[in-house]
């Protein structure tokens, strides 16, 4: 394993991902299991101003929630990557930071939990309608009943090339497994675009269009 600790020797290519769903998901779990760094957190205590449009069924025990961004960093070595991970503030409230913080992303991770699976369908809708390329990782909480990836997708209505994942954001090698996913379904997608770009007749950009010049001015 040494061959891929730390050097000033390997070139590492910086790509931001977000790390996205609903209120009390496990987004600001993820990023503290999974980042080689003490996470940046902006929680703070929930107050009654969310009551209105913050359902805590499912997650009855939460006390707190994100208002700005979590973040954190993951080197990938054998890849020579470094992830730069935002995790999007959940609360209805605060989602007019979404477009700001996606600015330069390569993709997403949606995070959804099965006890309460609409509180993703905002952030699916999100990517859809700006062409980000995400995938969704549902995050097994323990009291949730277990459902396959394809029922997943039926229930969101997901496109069949998004890959849905099944993990835990308490376990940093299946936190870490699914960024890998995200890192890879991205670059098909950026080659898939530039694909279509390049054939003859093309006249009208691409879905992913931004994002294929983010990727490759990254790598």
């Amino acid at each position: 394993m040494k061959a891929f600790e730390a050097s000033d020797d390997i070139p590492l290519t910086a790509l931001k991902i977000l790390i996205a769903g609903g209120f009390g998901v496990g987004k600001t779990t993820m990023v503290a299991t999974v980042s080689e760094i003490a996470p940046l957190t902006t929680e703070e205590t929930l107050t009654t101003a969310s009551a209105d449009t913050d359902s805590l069924a499912g997650v009855e025990n939460k006390t707190t929630t994100t208002v700005s961004m979590d973040f954190g960093r993951i080197t990938l070595w054998r890849q020579q990557l470094q992830l730069l991970l935002f995790g999007t503030p959940g609360q209805d409230r605060f989602w007019f930071m979404w477009d700001d913080l996606a600015h330069g992303s390569i993709g997403a991770v949606v995070l959804a939990d099965t006890r309460r699976l609409d509180s993703c369908f905002n952030a699916v809708e999100f990517f859809e309608d700006r062409g980000v390329p995400f995938v969704v990782a549902v995050n097994e909480f323990d009291t949730a009943h277990r459902y396959t990836p394809e029922e997943v997708r039926g229930a969101l209505e997901l496109s069949p090339d998004v890959p849905v994942i099944m993990f835990d954001a308490r376990a940093p090698f299946s936190a870490r497994q699914v960024l890998i996913r995200l890192v890879e379904y991205a670059l098909t997608v950026s080659l898939r675009s530039s694909r279509q770009a390049d054939a003859p007749h093309t006249s009208h950009a691409t879905p992913t269009e931004s994002f294929d010049g983010n990727f490759h001015r990254a790598l």
